[in-house]
């Protein structure tokens, strides 16, 4: 968007319900009907991926496969088809941290329910049952190759109907747009925006404030959504690996050009845990900040090179205890 445009920028903010989250967005264009009609499609476009990846209707296209019985090819939307195979190379990539294959286990801790700690029965049959390796595609379609196996969208959903949206923004006629979907952000066509990492305690203030110059930050933690069994807390991010939520270890936020690959890369660090996740992370060039818990109840940040070239030009990080609304909506 030119600069000399900007006195004549009309802004339309929506918010909405998608994704069993808030979707809230702000649109610019040259008029408030353009900026209406720009906000309308990012709604319908975020319903549509709704639609195919939920695993709350027995009518999606995530479902479909779910349901299907064990060896049957389903012939999935191409858009679908294309995202499963993309993400058949983040859990090769990430030695399984990331892992859609996780049905199983989110029923054995009956995650989407009151909670409960699985017995030795119940997670030796989730751990038979759950895992990529029991998914394929086989040329004519998608194939279940266990009968307990389904897919999971939570870790990838967002990511996906994000980078959707940015890929169309220009043509529906945007200037400008910024997107919270339930804590995943994206700006278009480019910053910097002042943004924040939520503390993960309290997920209404802001930790660490930085520049989003680009593209999607996408934040994974424990604290949001969680049962109680047994006397404990247990977050609903499991480890596809050992078959165990994850502790509330802190959180982790990456950004990248690509939601997607923020949407899942963010799930896969949490899941590693900092030390690990932050070595994998530099290794590879991600932009990553991890808040984990340290001394009397402080959270200490840790950041990538990548993600320090980016994200804070000025070399230095911003502790913060305001509100979590860094940027005020137009």
């Amino acid at each position: 968007m030119s600069p000399a445009l900007l006195a004549d920028t009309v802004w339309v903010a929506r918010r909405v319900l998608a994704m069993g989250t808030w979707l809230q967005l702000a649109v610019a264009g040259p008029d408030s009907a353009t900026a209406l009609a720009v906000s309308d499609s990012v709604v319908a476009e975020v319903a549509r991926w709704e639609g195919w990846l939920t695993t709350w209707r027995s009518d999606s296209e995530l479902q479909r496969l779910n349901r299907a019985p064990v060896g049957t090819p389903v012939a999935l939307r191409p858009e679908v088809a294309a995202l499963l195979a993309e993400l058949d190379g983040w859990v090769r990539a990430t030695g399984g941290a990331f892992d859609p294959a996780v049905g199983p286990w989110i029923d054995a801790w009956d995650l989407r329910g009151r909670g409960r700690v699985p017995t030795a029965a119940a997670r030796a049959r989730a751990a038979a049952a759950a895992g990529w390796r029991h998914v394929r595609a086989d040329g004519t379609g998608w194939v279940r190759l266990h009968p307990g196996v389904w897919l999971d969208s939570g870790a990838f959903g967002k990511g996906a109907a994000l980078r959707a949206v940015q890929g169309r923004l220009g043509a529906w006629g945007a200037w400008a747009a910024r997107v919270d979907f339930g804590g995943q952000l994206l700006v278009w066509p480019r910053g910097p925006w002042a943004v924040a990492a939520a503390d993960p305690r309290r997920r209404d203030r802001a930790a660490v404030a930085f520049e989003l110059p680009a593209g999607s930050a996408s934040t994974s933690s424990a604290s949001e959504r969680f049962v109680r069994a047994s006397g404990r807390r247990w977050g609903h991010i499991v480890d596809p690996r050992t078959g165990t939520p994850v502790p509330a270890w802190g959180s982790v936020t990456v950004v990248d050009t690509d939601p997607l690959r923020a949407d899942v890369l963010s799930t896969a660090l949490f899941v590693m845990g900092p030390r690990v996740g932050r070595a994998w992370a530099e290794a590879r060039g991600v932009a990553a900040l991890f808040l984990v818990a340290g001394p009397a109840g402080r959270w200490q940040v840790q950041t990538t090179p990548t993600f320090r070239a980016c994200c804070w030009p000025d070399g230095r990080h911003q502790a913060t205890n305001h509100t979590n609304r860094t940027e005020p909506w137009p």
